[in-house]
């Protein structure tokens, strides 16, 4: 369990990182101006390297649902990222910022439980 503990301070950067980009493309300044986020430039390199890293994100919660220890923490992080995608879908855009600085911050929350664990672990 310690190696897969051990990515949980990677996960929690990537997710801060990723709140960032939200504020970016979905902030008030561009909800403001009126401006389609999905009209905004956004290199290939890092679009693919967010998809995959998304991807990679879902597999490593995947994986921690076998580890006792992680369970709780990975399912909730699991159903807060299906139950999201489902709201995001159904939000106006105004509010698919709010719901998804919600989604980050419990997902930081679970993370930060992980990394603890794989701290006292060591």
């Amino acid at each position: 369990m310690n190696t897969l503990l051990a990515l949980a301070p990677f996960w929690l950067l990537f997710e801060l990182w990723q709140l960032v980009v939200a504020e970016r493309y979905l902030g008030v300044a561009q909800i403001a101006a009126g401006t389609d986020p999905r009209q905004l430039p956004m290199g290939r390199v890092r679009a693919a390297f967010w998809s995959l890293t998304l991807l990679a994100e879902r597999l490593w919660m995947l994986v921690l649902l076998f580890e006792p220890g992680a369970r709780a923490a990975a399912l909730c992080m699991l159903a807060v990222t299906f139950v999201g995608h489902g709201l995001r879908a159904r939000l106006a855009l105004r509010w698919v910022l709010v719901e998804l600085t919600v989604e980050g911050a419990i997902r930081v929350g679970m993370l930060l439980y992980l990394a603890a664990l794989w701290w006292r672990g060591l």
